[in-house]
């Protein structure tokens, strides 16, 4: 989406991961696995569909755990549809993803980038949003982004 500037909103954050690219890479392709360490603290995740291959999609449900948050789609659950635009084993992983969501403030699509660079003391992951919806208050994405990068980091290591 475009920022109050013209410009379209890039989200960024990365991690160094203990653990060897094609593990963490692997991570990505399995639906439980995709699952488990996805959601950000405070959420939980259930995949619905899953095809992991260049053109596959998927659609994941985040749920809550606190009725104190609102959901993207209902009350307590933020669904989107994923497609994977790119697969590079070990390097990168590129999806479209777009919320299923009633408010424009969540339309569009969103281009996430998982990149992944092997260094001596393990991998450096940096996932990067592009087109960010408007809805999407910067500092709650970086929180979950960061949040994401731990849980990916506590499950692969």
């Amino acid at each position: 989406m475009v920022d109050g500037n013209g410009e379209k909103r890039i989200d960024t954050a990365s991690k160094i991961i203990m653990a060897d690219a094609e593990t963490i890479y692997l991570a990505f392709l399995d639906p439980a696995l995709f699952a488990s360490w996805l959601p950000p603290e405070g959420m939980s995740g259930q995949v619905d569909t899953f095809d992991a291959q260049v053109g596959g999609t998927y659609r994941m449900i985040l749920t809550y755990d606190q009725a104190s948050f609102t959901g993207k789609t209902s009350e307590n659950t933020d669904v989107y549809q994923g497609r994977f635009v790119e697969l590079v084993p070990n390097e990168r992983i590129v999806q479209i993803v777009m919320f299923e969501s009633n408010d424009p403030a969540y339309s569009g699509e969103m281009t996430q980038k998982w990149l992944m660079q092997s260094l001596s003391e393990g991998t450096k992951v940096t996932v990067v949003c592009e087109d960010v919806p408007n809805g999407i208050r910067k500092e709650d994405h970086q929180v979950g982004l960061t949040s994401t990068l731990e849980n990916l980091s506590k499950f692969v290591t």
